[in-house]
Parts: C-alpha cells; sequence; structure tokens
C-alpha cells in the first residue's frame, strides 16, 4: 500500500475534483491518496466523484482554510471504470 499526498490549496472548483481524478488513475487498488484543499466546494464535489468512482473517502481535518481528504482506492467493478 503506497499513500501518495496530493496539495491542492488554492485551487477553485473544478480543479480539486479534476486532479483529484486524475490522480486517482495512477493509484493501485488499496493505495491511498491524501487531497489537501482549501476551496470548501471540495466536500461537495470530491465526496461526489468518489461516489462516482467507488472508492472511499473520509474527511480527516475540516478545519476554517483547509480540508483533508483520505481516499482509499477500491479494488471493486466500479474502480475500475467497468459497468457493474
Amino acid at each position: 500500500m503506497v499513500q501518495t499526498k496530493l496539495d491542492l490549496t488554492g485551487l477553485k472548483c473544478p480543479l480539486p475534483a479534476l486532479k483529484t481524478r486524475k490522480a486517482l488513475k495512477s493509484l493501485n487498488p488499496g493505495d491511498r491518496l491524501e487531497v489537501h484543499c482549501t476551496d470548501p466546494l471540495s466536500v461537495i464535489d470530491i465526496p461526489n466523484l468518489i461516489r462516482e468512482t467507488g472508492d472511499r473517502v473520509e474527511i480527516t481535518e475540516r478545519a476554517e482554510r483547509r480540508i483533508v481528504f483520505l481516499i482509499e482506492k477500491a479494488t471493486g467493478l466500479l474502480a475500475a471504470g467497468l459497468p457493474s
């Protein structure tokens, strides 16, 4: 298992979600992606993205100026982009 940090501080919607999607494509099942954002809309956009990909996400920090997500790449068919 590998954990990668993705610093998206200062980026505005839709860039945090787009860059998170791109980073997830390079991960193997079980790998984790730690995403740091400052855009308040990311608390909506990134969980919505993860519902689409089938991966797992939790918000590990939510402060006035910073949100940290921990995303685990899933092993299921949804994560591979295949129909279920």
